[in-house]
Formats: C-alpha cells, structure tokens, sequence
C-alpha cells in the first residue's frame, strides 16, 4: 500500500472544506487551517445553483442546503425619495431557477461543509501559513504560530486577499480587477416590518439594501459607493471605514441615516472592494489555488460560493486521478478555467445592474425593471450550468484502498 498523500488547505470557508470533502474521500491525509478561531458564522445569503447543485447532490448535502434555503420571494426597488420603482421575483434578476436553486446564510453552507468533513479532516484554527518552502519532495510550511510541518501538496483557499497566492504569484494588486465599487455589510435590527424579502434604494453612484432572512429577527445591511479608484488606505482602519461611508451618504433620504446609524453602531461591519481575480494560471509547482483566490468572480455575478464548489470539485478530481501534480494542477485549470471566465464576465447582467452609477443609466434600470415579469423565469443563465462534470474518481491513486464515490 503506498502512502498517503498529505495536503495543506488554508482556508475554512467555502472552497477549503469542499475541496476537503472530495480528496479525503479519494484517500488524501487532508489538514484545513483557518485564521480565525472558529467557522464564521452569519453573513449575507448566497446562492447555489447551476453546476453547483450537482456538486452538492454528489457530496450528499443538498438536502440540507434546500432545508435551508430562506426562499426569498420578492426585490423591492426604491428612487432616491423612498418611492416605489418595481417589486420583482428575485430570480428575474439574478437569473436562477426557482424551485431549484437555493439561497442560504453563508455561515449555514460554511457549517454544512464542516459538519461534512471535520470527522475525517484535521481543522486548526486561528492559525494560518507564513512561510513556504518547496523541494523536490514537498512543501516546508511555517505556521504563524510558530509551528513547522511538511505536506505534499498545499491548495489556497483563502479568499479574495489570498495569502496563499500572495507568497507564491506576489502582490494581489498584479491580479485585482477592480469593479469600480466599495461596500459595507453589516446586520440590524428589523424594524421596518421585512420578511423574506429585500428592498434596495438607488441613487447614482450609491446604494443601499436591507434583506430580511426567513428565520432572523436581524436585517442584513449594505451600503455601495462607486468610487473610480479602490479606496485601499481604508481597507485596514475600520474608523476611517465608517467615515468614508456616512460621508458619502450624509445627504440622503428615506432611511439612509437609520442604516448610516447602524452601520456606526455594528460589531459586525464587513469593508471591503468589488472586485475579481485574474490570474494567468492558478497553480505553481507543489502549490494550487481553489475558489476566490484562484478566480474571484465579486458578489455582482452572483456566482462567487457556486464557482468555488465546482472549482474544489474538479480540483479534487483531478488531484485523484493524475499522480503527478504538476499534471494534475495543469488538467484541472484546462477543464474548469472556461466556465469561470463565463460567469466572472457575468458582471456586467443582473446583479451589476443593481447600482447604476449615472442618472441616465439608473433611469434606464429603472424602465427594464417595470418591464420584468413578476414571474420567475424557467431556466437560468446559460453561464450557470456551462460545465458538465465528469464522473467522480473512483480509485484513489494514493493508497491502495479503493473509495467508491459514486453513490453520493
């Protein structure tokens, strides 16, 4: 029996647990390590759909996401006065299926995909890579909390600011592709009576929005500025975070100072850039990369969380079928770059069109919105379900034990 391959995943979110799943199931020895002291809970609802749910029907979770889909049922738009633009079937927007896609808490799928791994995977919190060191035989890592051990293979999924992909392709400015907007997220009270909903209020170049999640006596709240250039001096002052904001939107109406208020007010406040990640190729030597930090599609394609479980899937699958990485890393990234690429170049329908930055441009919103259906729409985005995945590996090539996935 040969030994088994050891793999580092940095990351416990999305992507690390998922890709996880897949190699200690094909027989890989698997360690996730997360800089936090924990999973994260809460955060705002995202959807899987297309490929992904295929993806999740074979790891054998997809009942749990749809018990936990929060079925929103309806996107109010507002003018700038508060009044009514359109009230829409959020799929119209965003170009899901109803009745098929899910939508749930990104701290419930990140809590399903742990529930699905932490029997069989090592998890280590609140510690994370510092340094790398490749050899012919593997990789060296030093952890930050001072901690030394060797792994075969190491796989970043750590998100948009990577530092997996920062220590072997260099500074993330090289490959950020930035949106042309900032945000806040954070959560509030319910008092404006929503339930299973969202309402978004629209002037040019600023947004705000308030979804209500079936279950939550919480509103999760967001506040988008358009900025010509990323405001990366604030991306580490949360202070100078809140200013830049309540700057922005000082002169609002409607209930814009109400979510002004809480997001002073909020323990929870999430700051950060809309943008994607366009690398020439996702892996070096010993060392591969897997959902944001790989391809970062931003939240406007909808497509972030279904693009990482798809990503992990067929890095995995790779990763068991050829024994030699190099091999492996170059087979997963031929077969899954083109379907990333379609839905990152998603940015421009649906969810971009939430935050025109120009009067005319938000009139023009406006007017196709009035023209959608209340209906949702039968099929989605042809994007969403471009790739076809191929069968699961059924012999891992690192033992000699064999692990039939076919049933899941």
């Amino acid at each position: 029996m040969k030994a088994q391959r050891t793999v580092l995943v940095s990351g416990a979110s999305i992507a690390g647990p998922a890709v996880a799943f897949w190699l200690q199931r094909y027989g890989f020895a698997v360690t996730v390590v997360e800089k936090s002291t924990g999973l994260r809970g809460g955060g705002y609802p995202i959807d899987v759909r297309g490929t992904a749910l295929e993806v999740a029907h074979r790891m054998g979770i997809l009942p749990q996401l749809q018990e936990a889909n929060i079925e929103t049922q309806r996107l109010t738009f507002l003018d700038p006065d508060g009044s009514e633009v359109a009230s829409v079937h959020p799929q119209t927007v965003v170009g899901g299926v109803e009745g098929r896609d899910v939508e749930v808490p990104r701290g419930a799928l990140a809590e399903i995909l742990n529930g699905a791994t932490r029997d069989e995977v090592e998890y280590v919190f609140d510690d994370s890579i510092e340094v790398l060191a490749e050899h012919e035989h593997g990789v060296d890592v030093t952890f930050r909390s001072g901690a030394q051990r060797s792994f075969d293979l190491v796989l970043g999924a750590d998100g948009l600011h990577s530092r997996t992909r920062e220590l072997i392709f260099g500074p993330e400015e090289q490959y950020h592709r930035y949106l042309g907007y900032c945000f806040a997220g954070f959560t509030m009270p319910n008092k404006f009576g929503l339930s299973q909903e969202g309402v978004i209020w629209n002037s040019p170049g600023r947004a705000a929005a308030l979804y209500a999640v079936k279950g939550s006596d919480e509103l999760h709240g967001f506040l988008v500025v358009a900025r010509p250039e990323p405001p990366y001096d604030v991306l580490r002052v949360p202070e100078a975070q809140r200013d830049l904001v309540a700057r922005t939107f000082a002169d609002d109406g409607w209930e814009i100072p109400t979510l002004v208020a809480a997001m002073r007010d909020a323990d929870d406040l999430f700051f950060d850039t809309v943008s994607q990640i366009h690398l020439p190729r996702w892996s070096s030597g010993r060392v591969g990369l897997v959902g944001d930090a790989a391809h970062a599609p931003s939240f406007l394609t909808g497509q972030g969380s279904s693009i990482a479980l798809v990503g992990a899937y067929m890095l995995a699958g790779a990763l068991a079928t050829h024994g030699d990485h190099t091999v492996a890393f170059a087979a997963y990234e031929n077969d899954t770059r083109g379907f990333v690429e379609l839905n990152q170049a998603q940015v421009d329908a649906g969810d971009a069109a939430l935050f025109p930055v120009t009067a005319e441009a938000l009139a023009r919103r406006n007017n196709g919105l009035r023209g959608l259906t209340a209906l949702p729409p039968d099929t989605g985005r042809p994007a969403h379900t471009a790739l076809t995945l191929p069968d699961p590996h059924l012999t891992p090539v690192t033992s000699g034990v064999a692990a039939d996935v076919s049933e899941m």
